[in-house]
């Protein structure tokens, strides 16, 4: 079995879903493509505007914040792993910060994974348990203190 060029391998990944550079060229070596054809195919797919970093970064943070994955320093630390340079990360989350207003966010996690969760009459370490969660996910410990109304720490 013949297993192509490269640059069709890169399409058929790029034809599943969008990656950043340096996913893809990770993805490609992991195949056993040379380093040359590597970065040739890369060079001709930035030409062609099928490898964005920054789209890439956009759509992974709306993804990430309507599906509840992440937000704010967990959305920078997935961009990060995900080789996106950092000015295209601090772009991104000042775009996602406007868009997506963290208390808003916060609000609709807190009603998705925990309906009906009244602070003030859940135990103390049923709030540990929430906050510990919100914050994993990225969220400032002030906002989650502030949507979830307590006043003190525990």
């Amino acid at each position: 079995m013949q297993r192509g060029s490269c640059f069709d391998c890169a399409l058929r990944v790029l034809a599943l879903r969008d990656h950043s550079v340096a996913e893809l060229r990770r993805k490609l070596k992991t195949k056993g493509y040379e380093e040359a054809e590597i970065e040739g195919s890369i060079a001709r797919l930035l030409e062609l505007n099928y490898l964005d970093d920054a789209r890439f970064a956009r759509g992974f943070a709306e993804s990430s914040i309507r599906n509840g994955r992440g937000y704010g320093a967990r959305l920078k630390l997935e961009l990060s792993r995900r080789g996106v340079t950092g000015d295209i990360v601090q772009e991104t989350l000042a775009q996602a910060s406007e868009e997506f207003g963290e208390a808003e966010t916060l609000a609709r996690t807190i009603e998705r994974r925990y309906p009906g969760f009244d602070p003030s009459t859940a135990s103390d370490k049923e709030r540990r348990k929430i906050v510990s969660y919100l914050q994993r996910k990225g969220f400032s410990l002030s906002a989650i203190l502030a949507g979830l109304k307590i006043h003190t720490i525990f």
